[in-house]
């Protein structure tokens, strides 16, 4: 049965004290959603470890595209086992965390980040709050926390515990209230993967402030004479080796099955199953996994069961239709 985003739950409100953050992170490690302050704005908050506790991200917040996640970690130690620091990374890292800068850098070897919450990329977003309810929380849960804004998709984000019950109660299993956030506007994102920092997007920290640790103007994306590197600038992206054909009946000779519910082609020798019961939530949290696990097969092609058009299945055939688009 496909799980929709509007499926209602208890939604508690937690107070910011003792009880409050060690019952949000106890929430967090069992692979639900928390609503949690930052110093920027409240972020809606799962375990970045876990596809499908992510994906439950997407369904509440009604996301249209599998954009890559924040993950959210209580210290520069702890980010730097999830992600490789250039000496501008660490620089801007050293000078400007704890607090609203998001720095996106090579994945490690190591890293626990869920392909979800990375779309796919090689990369990862990574930033340490300078919230103290924050800060405990990630202490407490003791993993990496995907955390985007605590609204869903296309309104205005949450400053408050009120604003993210408004938007996404019954969507979400707790709230936890510690008032007002103070910065107010999301964090600063740059990227640092080629030694050419670049601004993703202005927030928290002023490109000047930034400037002057790098001690050079930062690229801007998207600027004249740079490819964009921000998801969903390309029409074709994230795409495996292998073409891809989507809304397939059954594969091709030479073709590996990626399949979604009882299609009745599980038996072929190249295939996987999103979800065999049809679960949205499930085949999102799967989806890049498997595409790169059949890629890896050396097929002629993938072909893509039929996914339904609703929920998250709008979200995964967007990444399916940029995965299939010419190259």
């Amino acid at each position: 049965m496909n799980q929709s985003p509007s499926a209602p739950r208890q939604t508690k409100l937690l107070a910011a004290d003792a009880v409050g953050i060690a019952e949000a992170a106890e929430l967090l490690r069992a692979g639900g959603l928390v609503a949690l302050p930052t110093e920027t704005v409240y972020g809606l908050a799962a375990d970045a470890t876990s596809g499908t506790a992510v994906a439950g991200i997407y369904a509440a917040k009604e996301r249209p595209s599998f954009n890559p996640l924040i993950s959210h970690l209580p210290d520069l130690a702890s980010a730097r086992r999830q992600g490789l620091f250039d000496a501008n990374a660490l620089a801007l890292a050293q000078n400007f965390w704890p607090g609203p800068l998001t720095l996106v850098v090579p994945a490690s070897p190591g890293c626990t980040v869920s392909e979800l919450a990375r779309a796919g990329l090689a990369t990862v977003a990574l930033r340490v709050p300078a919230h103290p309810v924050a800060h405990a929380v990630l202490a407490a849960a003791g993993r990496p926390i995907a955390a985007p804004s605590a609204n869903r998709s296309g309104r205005i984000s949450a400053t408050s515990a009120e604003d993210a019950l408004a938007d996404l109660g019954g969507r979400i299993d707790a709230v936890l209230d510690a008032g007002p956030t103070e910065v107010g506007v999301e964090s600063t994102v740059v990227s640092c993967l080629d030694g050419a920092p670049r601004l993703l997007r202005p927030g928290g920290v002023p490109r000047e402030a930034i400037e002057h640790v790098i001690g050079r103007p930062l690229v801007i994306a998207g600027d004249a004479g740079h490819a964009p590197i921000s998801p969903g600038m390309l029409a074709s992206h994230y795409a495996p080796a292998a073409r891809v054909r989507l809304d397939a009946e059954a594969p091709q000779p030479g073709e590996a099955w990626l399949g979604f519910g009882p299609d009745g082609n599980d038996d072929h020798p190249q295939a996987l199953n999103l979800s065999p019961s049809g679960d949205l939530r499930e085949a999102a949290s799967h989806l890049f996994g498997y595409l790169r696990r059949l890629d890896t097969l050396g097929p002629s092609a993938i072909a893509v069961a039929r996914i339904p058009e609703q929920g998250l299945g709008e979200a995964i055939n967007d990444r399916l239709r940029r995965a299939a688009a010419p190259r």
